[in-house]
């Protein structure tokens, strides 16, 4: 397996081995020990879970915040995903840096996200299925969300006309 360090410190692509023949393909998608020795400590993951999206679907910013801080390894199982992080770690030398990162069941990249991050995609297909690997428990309270179209980040998201958001962004006090 490659791997790449990303313009955010500590985040790093993935790119696994890919075996095709006339079946198909298989890859390893996880391996502690090489996940580990590229990380230089040791991530253990809590819980695993999937999202299912529509295409235009945004989902995100969010993060959490100290003591309940998640760092994240994530794939693309079927179709394609816009995929942005935000280094909101003070002391980081990427601070206040967004990055976009294309991931897709068509080129198996993964994706460590390190804890201080703000994660965030639009799916680029109907039926977008992610993996996520987590390393804490999910704290409503130590959740922190940013609007996904906050000016003073400007992404420029690839599907604009027909964004589907959760609920709560039409819930939301400020």
């Amino acid at each position: 397996m490659e791997f790449v360090n990303l313009n955010i410190e500590g985040a790093i692509l993935f790119n696994p081995k890919v075996f095709e023949d006339n079946r198909g393909f298989f890859y390893e998608s996880y391996n502690k020990k090489l996940i580990n020795k590229v990380l230089g400590y040791e991530a253990t993951f809590v819980f695993d879970c999937e999202s299912f999206s529509k295409k235009s679907t945004i989902r995100g910013l969010h993060y959490q915040l100290p003591p309940c801080e998640q760092g994240k390894l994530i794939r693309v199982i079927a179709g394609s995903v816009f995929d942005v992080l935000l280094d909101l770690r003070p002391h980081s030398k990427s601070f206040g840096q967004t990055i976009v990162v294309d991931l897709s069941a068509y080129n198996q990249n993964i994706l460590w996200i390190p804890s201080g991050i703000a994660h965030g995609f639009q799916a680029l297909e109907d039926n977008t299925l992610m993996q996520y690997k987590i390393t804490d428990y999910y704290n409503k309270e130590s959740e922190i969300t940013i609007k996904y179209n906050d000016p003073n980040l400007n992404i420029d998201w690839p599907l604009t006309d027909s964004i589907i958001l959760s609920a709560k962004w039409f819930n939301r006090k400020s």
